[in-house]
């Protein structure tokens, strides 16, 4: 083992990778609930959502650990499947079975151009000060996705300044699309589950500062035990029946291969007059996965030396998978499309694999151990289900602090560099997007060189990625 994962030569041990690896699990846990429940209200089954939502899961993840050997996992992704159930198959109008079809094109586009090194054009043509702004955004990011997990804010919204998106209102389960005019606040900690996340703040932050070995993960164990003290969790309310494994293989058969199916690719480019709508909503989801991608990629590897300078030399000079990032971006690129045929939306990298680096992972065991845990919680979901956001969101917001470490290798004081790092970094955490933010710091990259005369230093790939980001901005006001 040590040797096939490189245990020594990575400074860590399988210990240190098991508790990594089933720390990053239960920081994402969270999708096989939300994934389900989000792709359901297109009329997908839920537990076929669910199962494909572990199988993709579980590949993707032990693709990345046993052919890239890095402690990164796969799972469909947050944005993505929103994307997918409110803007392609609400807002356009499409079937499920369309939308799955556009995803798994989505994913053998992602794997030409990782094959012909397009995406590593991409990563190299990036100016440094961006790389390191990417890497503190995502520690805003993450750390913002575990203030609000935690339940540490709340948003006013004034009467006709929101929408409601999807179905479900009369139930209070609909999506509620606010207005800009939405105004965060503090809480007030009355709410137990409020409370339990505090005290697993302070509990995180205490073993963490004193160094102790495992303190992610002690962490999670420790405040998933408070919370069911506290009465957060509640262990009778556990459904073995609604959540069993036999069920969910019953409906699979409804969403595997339904992409191809007559209702699904036999059907997406029928209607020539639709054709370009089509193509410009592929690439929405082909810019977003990649973007995604690459800036978890960037913020969390070469920070913690995972892609070492020998890797990324590799990546600028080898051919084919020379290197751990060559290996890994193929490894990314494969998980849409294998998602797609199972029934899930785009299956992509996830940037709470911050938490398991953060606990130690620093190789593909840790990868293989979160994909073990997804195959164990296909049997055991309801005891995976007591471990409350309460429980994980204190380890995120302190893997982000974690990672904010890279803002001190951008020059704040030169605008012509601060002002691109900002959108890269803070707006990324803001808009609650990583690809977002890369867009908008690569955009207004160019724009400083424009104005300060010095254009030529902007890659033809920036230029042509900004047409794209732009194209892409303008096709969703459209749509």
């Amino acid at each position: 083992m040590d040797k096939f994962f490189k245990l020594k030569e990575s400074g860590t041990t399988v210990s240190r990778e098991i508790m990594a690896g089933v720390t990053t699990f239960f920081a994402m846990s969270y999708i096989l609930f939300v994934n389900p429940s989000i792709l359901s209200q297109t009329g997908m089954p839920y537990q076929a959502v669910f199962l494909a939502t572990i199988i993709a899961s579980i590949i993707g993840t032990l693709i990345m650990g046993l052919f890239a050997n890095v402690p990164y996992a796969q799972a469909p992704g947050m944005g993505l499947n929103a994307f997918f159930t409110f803007t392609v198959v609400f807002g356009l109008g499409y079937s499920w079975q369309e939308a799955l079809a556009m995803v798994f094109i989505c994913g053998i586009i992602n794997i030409l151009i990782t094959v012909t090194k397009i995406r590593k054009m991409i990563i190299k043509s990036i100016p440094e000060s961006i790389q390191h702004a990417i890497g503190g955004g995502i520690g805003v990011f993450i750390a913002y996705i575990g203030i609000k997990n935690a339940g540490l804010l709340k948003f006013m919204l004034d009467p006709g300044t929101y929408t409601v998106v999807g179905k479900g209102a009369d139930k209070g389960t609909a999506t509620i699309e606010g207005a800009s005019s939405a105004v965060p606040a503090l809480v007030n900690f009355t709410n137990p589950a409020v409370l339990v996340a505090i005290v697993g703040i302070v509990i995180t932050t205490v073993l963490v500062v004193k160094n102790v070995k495992g303190a992610i993960l002690i962490s999670i164990v420790g405040t998933t035990i408070l919370a069911i003290l506290a009465g957060v969790v509640d262990l009778s309310a556990i459904d073995f029946k609604a959540n069993s494994l036999g069920s969910a293989f019953n409906e699979l058969g409804q969403t595997f291969g339904a992409a191809f199916s007559s209702k699904g690719m036999g059907s997406l480019f029928s209607d020539s007059a639709k054709i370009p709508q089509v193509l410009m909503t592929i690439l929405a989801f082909s810019l977003s996965d990649t973007f995604d991608t690459i800036g978890t990629f960037i913020g969390t590897g070469r920070r913690t030396g995972i892609f070492s300078a020998e890797d990324e030399a590799a990546l600028e000079n080898g051919s084919g998978f020379s290197s751990k990032m060559d290996k890994a971006l193929f490894a990314d690129a494969t998980a849409t499309s294998i998602g797609a045929i199972f029934g899930t939306s785009n299956t992509t990298t996830y940037v709470e694999s911050a938490a398991g680096i953060g606990a130690g992972g620093r190789t593909g065991l840790t990868s293989v151990v979160t994909a073990i845990c997804f195959l164990l919680s296909s049997v055991l979901l309801p005891f995976i289900s007591i471990v409350p956001n309460a429980a994980t969101a204190p380890v995120l917001i302190i893997v982000g602090v974690m990672m904010l470490g890279s803002f001190k290798d951008i020059n704040w004081t030169d605008l012509e560099e601060a002002i691109p790092a900002f959108f890269a970094s803070i707006f990324m955490g803001l808009a609650y997007s990583i690809s977002y933010g890369i867009a908008a710091g690569f955009i207004f990259f160019a724009i400083t060189k424009v104005a300060t005369g010095k254009a030529k230093e902007v890659s033809p790939i920036i230029w042509m990625v900004n047409a794209l980001f732009i194209l892409n901005f303008i096709i969703l006001a459209i749509i």
